[in-house]
């Protein structure tokens, strides 16, 4: 099995060099991955401008290649240039602070993974929950164990999950549990300050937290010390709503004719 381990961090994150250590029991590992941290650039890809990559070594050894853009430029870049053929597997992490709810749609992390499985390839993001002290060492342990009893049960080519680790679960023997993402919102305040020469800025923070909810999803289970898998779709149609909207039919007035919309 080849595997592409890239993650949001920077190639030097402790996270990518956790996963870097036992992901190999699964399978060669590869690695592309940004330049430097690239938290919170969603599914941003280089467009406009050229696009850099440099080998890293540790002493003589490859650590792979560090890509001067986002985590989907580094999974685009690392699958159709860096390595030898698609990988069967892509994983990025292990990112420093949980993706969970509706940050899921912020995270670079998870963005890797999708960009992993718009190649049809099976890929998992890895986050753990934030800590000065985190011990990505049991968390990859963690993170591999889910990983290998996943392809076991044979995903779909293209299948995407996110896998959340709370510090809580680092001890003992912890639940893994299978549940949707919390689409709350929460996290909508800002600081209000003021720099040195009087102008105003800003700093979002994490208030107001997650209300409770009585439905068990990935803010909840977390909250509880749970391991949590969510599997992730890209497909954003509301499929609910299409045969309502064809419904009646549409036209659009050819030019000149002079309809008003509502007409």
């Amino acid at each position: 099995m080849l595997i592409l381990l890239t993650n949001d961090d920077g190639i030097f994150a402790p996270g990518l060099a956790a996963l870097e250590r036992v992901l190999p029991r699964l399978g060669e590992v590869r690695v592309a991955a940004p330049s430097t941290e690239q938290s919170g650039v969603g599914h941003a890809i280089t467009f406009l401008t050229p696009l850099t990559a440099k080998e890293v070594f540790d002493g003589p050894r490859s650590r792979g290649w560090a890509v001067d853009g986002s985590p989907a430029d580094a999974v685009k870049l690392g699958i159709g240039q860096f390595l030898p053929r698609r990988p069967d597997l892509v994983v990025s992490g292990i990112n420093g602070g949980l993706n969970a709810g509706i940050n899921v749609l912020y995270s670079g992390t998870v963005a890797a993974a999708v960009e992993g499985a718009f190649f049809g390839i099976t890929s998992v993001a890895v986050s753990l929950e934030f800590d000065e002290h985190a011990d990505f060492d049991r968390a990859a342990e963690i993170a591999v164990e889910v990983i290998e009893q996943l392809l076991r049960r044979r995903p779909v080519a293209g299948s995407l999950f996110n896998l959340n680790i709370p510090t809580r679960a680092l001890a003992g023997s912890p639940e893994l549990r299978v549940v949707p993402m919390s689409t709350v919102r929460y996290g909508e305040a800002f600081e209000r300050r003021v720099d040195p020469r009087g102008r105003p800025y800003f700093w979002a923070t994490n208030d107001p937290p997650p209300p409770p909810s009585p439905e068990e999803s990935d803010v909840t289970s977390l909250a509880a010390g749970r391991v949590t898998l969510t599997p992730l779709d890209y497909d954003l149609t509301h499929r609910a709503s299409i045969a309502a909207l064809a419904a009646g039919g549409w036209s659009i007035a050819p030019p000149g004719s002079g309809r008003r919309s509502g007409d």
